[in-house]
């Protein structure tokens, strides 16, 4: 299925520089959503949720391409990320609709991971609580 797909083209290095960019990313994307909404209603923590992997899906391709700067010779410096990625267009990535390829289907993944974390129960102690 992914045989055509670009991350193929890079070099082992390049690869695994992609895959740790990738990885620590998701990381921060789903301690944003558990660390910012954590004491927030279930469907607070839902709707933010889906805004950030909304944010997500429209500014990360300006962090890829930086680190495809780096990895490739004569791209120009430009910004990639304008305008905004349509909510829908976003959202269709939650069900595998858009492109076939690794990347599309690592934001659904991320778009899962956000929505679940946003239903998981804060832990911690009402102390804690207060001390925020």
């Amino acid at each position: 299925m992914y045989e055509q797909d670009s991350f193929f083209d890079l070099t082992p290095l390049g690869q695994a520089g992609l895959v740790v960019i990738s990885a620590t990313l998701f990381v921060l994307m789903l301690l944003a959503a558990r660390r910012g909404f954590r004491w927030r209603s279930v469907w607070l923590r839902f709707v933010g949720a889906l805004v950030l992997f909304w944010l997500f899906v429209w500014i990360s391709p300006q962090v890829y391409y930086t680190y495809y700067l780096t990895l490739f010779e004569g791209l120009p410096i430009q910004w990639v990320i304008w305008p905004p990625a349509s909510p829908v267009e976003a959202f269709g990535l939650l069900f595998f609709q858009g492109p076939q390829n690794l990347s599309a289907h690592s934001q659904g993944l991320l778009g899962w991971s956000l929505l679940a974390i946003s239903l998981i129960k804060p832990g911690g102690s009402p102390r804690d609580r207060q001390r925020e």
